[in-house]
């Protein structure tokens, strides 16, 4: 199933999941980070970064980021449109819709493209996972 696919079947359905462990297309479970502390305005910023990291990633061939790592992005994106009472629908225009607009830029990819590790490893340490190499 394209992740692309997967991610907007995961806005849709999983913004109520409280668990901390996300599981997408039936593949990955990973646990999701502890972000109970954050603030709105920054989860808002979080959220905007996760959203246009998951396009860059799935879109970009030299970023491109293995099946756990992308499933602690959106599960870490879906949890905190939870938190912050974003529907589906708001989520896909306010957040996906412009970070797949990015793509029309051709600099969109290397400008991007760097940020996925740094916030992936900052996700793992605060108690995300990609379930590979005991994470």
């Amino acid at each position: 199933m394209n992740r692309l696919f997967v991610a907007a079947l995961a806005a849709a359905t999983a913004l109520g999941a409280t668990g901390k462990e996300v599981r997408a297309d039936a593949k990955v479970s990973v646990p999701i980070p502890n972000l109970e502390g954050i603030s709105d305005a920054n989860a808002e910023k979080l959220l905007s970064a996760l959203a246009q990291i998951n396009v860059i990633t799935s879109n970009c061939p030299d970023y491109r980021i293995s099946d756990g790592e992308w499933t602690l992005l959106t599960g870490t994106g879906d949890m905190l449109a939870a938190k912050l009472g974003i529907d589906p629908e708001t989520y896909d225009r306010e957040y996906y819709g412009p970070a797949f607009r990015m793509l029309d830029d051709p600099a969109a990819c290397d400008r991007i493209g760097p940020k996925a590790r740094p916030i992936i490893d900052d996700l793992i340490e605060m108690g995300g996972g990609t379930g590979e190499n005991g994470s």
